[in-house]
């Protein structure tokens, strides 16, 4: 019905269907949406149809939509609804999505909405927050399938198609004993080719890679993205499987700490995004760069320092933002790709010896790449060989200066158990002007005889 159909031209129906009460038109538009585009529709609606939308809607459409919400349309979503109605959206939403969007709300908030919900769903959603943020107990969902190893292939089957609608994926049926331990794993793959009349014992793998409740979010993600798996199984530190983490939730993690490494990088602090206020968002980068301006004095008082030197030769002051420019940019390259690397990679002192030694290397490859052709232009626009000598020789060293410390600054945070993100590129930038400039004009003072 709608395949050809812009999103404009669906939600003009829908609002056709809403205003003249055609509920059956509204269903069948809906049943061929995708969860991300009711959300959409849902926040291009006009405010007085958003109601009446949400009462058209299943139980299931619902919980669906609000999973794609952030948690300010949540919370107003959930308060269009009411209680009683809420209650039976969230007794349907995925526990571990219903835990996030709790845990920002008022304790008397959080009581009443899961007052409205059956007393099963609320204790569960209750036990994932009380695990710390960020660990795989607070991201796990407790709607998985769960085998014995004496099933047959039959009856595992059958189980599976039982509690499918259910469970938040189907690609993995885990196996338990008579203590819920974990003993094993069959995918739905293993189900289709075996016999029917098979015990699962002998199709399982006993080998199961799995993690525990407090392991922190990010090696979830590293393990999932590792093995290539589309469920990962959570355990206690008595082996009893407890939930499990879905790759769409390890989706929603990767994303979130990229933009929070992003954020670090640039200094702009906290989220900041298209709908921050402008007094908001200037609050949040305002501390990094109080700090960047003291830290910048500095080089003031630098250049001040070497005034005698730029009074000799004018031509110096040409290549001095060319020289802190390109310092700046290496450390911040080096910084992004240590950052990345310590996020994906187990990190060892053999590790970051061959890493130190590999942008050292890069270092020096840049420098006298970079270093040789500003000689050469140095010389031919300012017909001086001592003025190319001296850019030349102190663009490289400011490179492979600025290489290390892009390097180095992210891995000594690390071994002090601080996040490596937050060595920002400003920061970075910052303290490599310093250096940078000293060289710069170190050398220039070195040579003055001979430039002059």
């Amino acid at each position: 019905m709608i395949k050809n159909m812009t999103e404009d031209q669906i939600t003009l129906y829908i609002i056709k269907a809403l205003k003249e009460n055609k509920r059956k038109e509204f269903e069948t538009i809906v049943d061929e949406l995708q969860p991300y585009d009711i959300a959409q529709i849902y926040e291009d609606l006009p405010e007085k149809h958003r109601t009446r939308f949400l009462f058209f809607l299943h139980i299931n459409n619902l919980a669906d939509l609000l999973q794609e919400l952030d948690s300010e349309e949540q919370i107003d979503v959930l308060n269009r609804l009411g209680i009683e109605k809420s209650g039976k959206v969230l007794d349907m939403m995925d526990n571990d999505d219903l835990a996030s969007l709790l845990e920002d709300l008022s304790p008397e908030k959080i009581e009443a909405l899961l007052a409205g919900m059956k007393k099963e769903e609320s204790q569960i959603v209750q036990d994932i927050m009380n695990y710390p943020p960020e660990t795989a107990g607070r991201l796990m969902t407790n709607r998985f399938v769960w085998i014995r190893d004496y099933y047959s292939v039959r009856e595992a089957v059958d189980k599976l198609k039982t509690f499918a609608e259910l469970a938040e994926t189907i690609n993995y049926l885990y196996v338990i004993d008579q203590n819920r331990r974990l003993v094993g794993v069959v995918s739905y793959r293993d189900l289709l080719i075996a016999d029917m009349t098979e015990k699962i014992r002998d199709i399982m793998y006993e080998r199961v890679i799995y993690v525990l409740e407090e392991t922190d979010q990010e090696e979830v993600a590293r393990l999932i993205e590792r093995y290539d798996f589309l469920a990962i199984p959570v355990v206690n530190k008595e082996h009893i499987l407890m939930g499990i983490i879905t790759v769409d939730d390890i989706i929603d993690v990767v994303i979130r700490e990229a933009n929070e490494d992003i954020e670090k990088l640039s200094a702009s602090g906290k989220s900041i995004d298209f709908d921050t206020k402008s007094f908001v968002a200037a609050y949040r980068r305002l501390p990094w760069l109080v700090l960047l301006l003291f830290i910048g004095v500095i080089s003031g008082s630098i250049i001040s320092s070497y005034e005698a030197t730029l009074d000799k030769v004018v031509a110096l002051a040409f290549f001095m933002p060319m020289i802190s420019g390109m310092t700046g940019n290496t450390g911040t390259q080096s910084l992004a790709v240590v950052v990345r690397g310590l996020a994906s990679n187990d990190i060892d002192r053999r590790v970051i010896t061959r890493l130190i030694f590999r942008e050292l290397t890069v270092g020096i490859i840049i420098g006298v790449i970079c270093g040789v052709l500003i000689s050469v232009i140095a010389l031919i626009w300012q017909g001086n060989m001592v003025l190319g000598l001296v850019v030349g020789s102190s663009l490289l060293i400011t490179l492979i200066i600025g290489t290390l410390a892009g390097t180095v600054i992210p891995i000594i945070l690390y071994r002090l158990k601080i996040d490596p993100a937050i060595a920002s590129g400003p920061l970075i930038t910052t303290l490599n002007d310093i250096f940078s400039l000293v060289i710069y004009f170190g050398i220039a003072t070195m040579f003055l005889n001979y430039l002059l």
